[in-house]
């Protein structure tokens, strides 16, 4: 069966609160957010082996096993220093992934844009863009592969890599066991697409589906009136925190016009053991996304 988890971050506590806390609510693995009340991981020297391991097993202790790890960063942002030094924790998480207990380690593609990670700059679609783009990738997927690691690129489509056949061509041109995929339909869909859900989905899965390796579970719909950059008001990164901008909101899952019902059906025939991560929502919302989403499963006989 899909197994059904939730990224820590949504639980601003400390370690072993963190853990309790997500396993009252029926959990059985986790997204891995380096953020903890009484734990430092924000430079890449305060990542330690002893460390990934105090995580790594409190996490174990409470039948919550790590499923894949959050990176996530802008890895073109325009400014050098602060590409390197966004970079250089990145491959920190990377390098140690296997001692906080998953290979897995996910990030966006980023944006040039120099105020937002979020919105879209005319450089990302540019040949110019795109060979720095996969330059920083290629480089991560051979950290990845060095440490026994895995990097999944997750796209978005106000990053880089955004489409279904950016998607496809970044796969064509890194063509590598250390590089995979986090699949989020959501973050495929447009206005110009959103219209056209089930075809997207069906492109996604009929070219993607061999490279996935996590998934997640939030939801997408037409933003209305409010085209500005959306963030929750909750105590997390803005990557938890970020909730759409332009035409495109992204709320939780349930909240939106996803097709669930074929979104699972189809990631479930090539990987009917996969975890999906639950996203996009605070802590007090937690329970009514896991009962609708463990209900979409079960309606599945997934």
């Amino acid at each position: 069966m899909i197994q059904v988890g939730i990224f820590t971050g949504y639980f601003p506590y400390t370690l072993a609160e963190q853990a309790q806390k997500i396993r009252a609510l029926g959990f059985n693995t986790v997204q891995l957010d380096l953020a903890f009340k009484d734990i430092d991981f924000s430079t890449p020297d305060s990542i330690t082996e002893a460390k990934a391991r105090k995580v790594r097993e409190t996490f174990r202790d409470h039948n919550l096993p790590v499923c894949c790890l959050s990176g996530y960063t802008n890895i073109v942002h325009p400014d050098p220093a602060a590409r390197k030094q966004k970079l250089d924790l990145l491959k920190a998480v990377i390098r140690n992934a296997r001692h906080f207990g998953s290979p897995y380690v996910i990030s966006e593609t980023g944006t040039f844009d120099t105020d937002s990670d979020w919105v879209a700059h005319p450089k990302n679609k540019t040949e110019a863009g795109w060979d720095t783009c996969r330059t920083i990738i290629r480089d991560l997927v051979q950290t990845a592969y060095d440490h026994g690691a895995v990097f999944l690129l997750e796209t978005y489509v106000n990053n880089v890599v955004g489409s279904v056949e950016e998607t496809v061509r970044m796969f064509a041109e890194i063509d590598h066991p250390a590089l995979g995929l986090l699949m989020d339909p959501t973050n495929y869909f447009e206005s110009h697409n959103i219209d056209r859900m089930d075809a997207i989905l069906k492109q996604i899965f009929d070219t993607l589906a061999d490279k996935v390796r996590i998934s997640h579970a939030k939801d997408v719909k037409r933003s209305g009136d409010d085209k500005s950059e959306k963030h929750a008001e909750i105590d997390a990164s803005e990557a938890h925190s970020f909730r759409g901008v332009g035409e495109i909101e992204l709320p939780s899952p349930g909240l939106g016009s996803l097709n669930y019902d074929y979104y699972l059906k189809r990631l479930s025939e090539k990987h009917p053991n996969i975890p999906i991560v639950i996203e996009h929502l605070d802590e007090s919302d937690v329970p009514r996304a896991k009962k609708f989403i463990d209900g979409k499963l079960r309606a599945g006989g997934l």
